[in-house]
């Protein structure tokens, strides 16, 4: 008999290790599938290859393989690598005109690993024609579960910061460097911001916005290619550049919400910026 108390601690473990978020109606029996002989996939209109054809497959650890951690062979597809997941990326987001094609493109790649955990892909919110573009990190569980970015409990005091200043979400657009949630709502890695990062490039393209405003730390390093943290980003005026762009455009970081939340005293530094932003930008 199973004891309850084992059951609660192997929740608690999945959930500190970031699986907080069901993926399908119905457990998997892995033990089962991993036991069932693996049948390899053919392109369309092309018949299956034979075994001694069969093409090796990365193990979950990225050492070329022929079997996978349970020791069954791995015939799924590939995920794609870090560079051909960028010039994949690229490529998409070049060919995208409007708005509509770019989340279809982006709902269509599938060159970052984190699509495959996440429950929706977060493209934008607010009026496409806003002056002013503001880009967070990554959605949270809200978020992922919404299809839409800062509705949580950073969504809500965004939205209180802003209408401080006269703004709210028809008046501003609101986007994220991934479009996807990590698990457990932990730190993009550089690769996953690597493989969305040109779909963000055209989306502030087709935006054409007057001022960017990064949230956060991993925005604003990103957008801006800088390594300083955001406590001495926040506040300061620097210029985004891009070819799709009919000139630079002026970018002011601020501090995250989550951070302000975490961090209530840092909301008078949060104050400053967003008249700084108002005062260059009265509207």
């Amino acid at each position: 008999m199973i004891d309850q108390c084992d059951i609660l601690a192997a929740l608690r473990w999945h959930v500190d290790i970031g699986c907080d978020e069901a993926i399908g109606d119905e457990p998997l029996d892995w033990a089962t599938l991993a036991a069932r002989p693996a049948v390899a996939r053919a392109p369309a209109g092309a018949s299956a290859l034979p075994p001694a054809a069969a093409p090796v497959a990365r193990s979950a650890f990225g050492a070329s393989s022929g079997a996978s951690m349970f020791g069954a062979p791995v015939t799924a597809d590939l995920p794609l690598g870090a560079s051909e997941a960028g010039a994949s990326a690229r490529a998409r987001a070049a060919e995208a005109r409007s708005l509509e094609e770019l989340e279809s493109a982006l709902r269509a790649f599938d060159g970052c690993p984190l699509k495959a955990t996440a429950m929706n892909t977060v493209f934008a919110d607010g009026n496409p024609a806003a002056d002013i573009m503001l880009i967070g990190e990554a959605p949270g569980e809200d978020e992922d579960r919404q299809g839409k970015p800062f509705v949580g409990v950073s969504g809500k005091l965004l939205d209180r910061m802003l209408a401080q200043v006269g703004l709210d979400r028809s008046t501003v657009y609101i986007s994220n460097i991934l479009p996807w949630r990590p698990p457990g709502n932990r730190s993009p890695t550089q690769a996953e911001i690597a493989a969305c990062l040109p779909f963000l490039e055209r989306h502030v393209e087709l935006i054409g916005p007057k001022v960017l405003v990064p949230l956060g730390g991993t925005s604003a390093k990103t957008l801006l290619n800088r390594a300083e943290g955001i406590t001495r980003l926040r506040g300061r005026w620097f210029d985004y550049a891009s070819p799709g762009l009919s000139g630079p455009v002026p970018v002011i970081p601020m501090l995250h919400p989550a951070y302000l939340l975490r961090n209530p005293i840092a909301k008078r530094e949060a104050w400053r910026d967003l008249l700084t932003l108002r005062q260059r930008f009265p509207g």
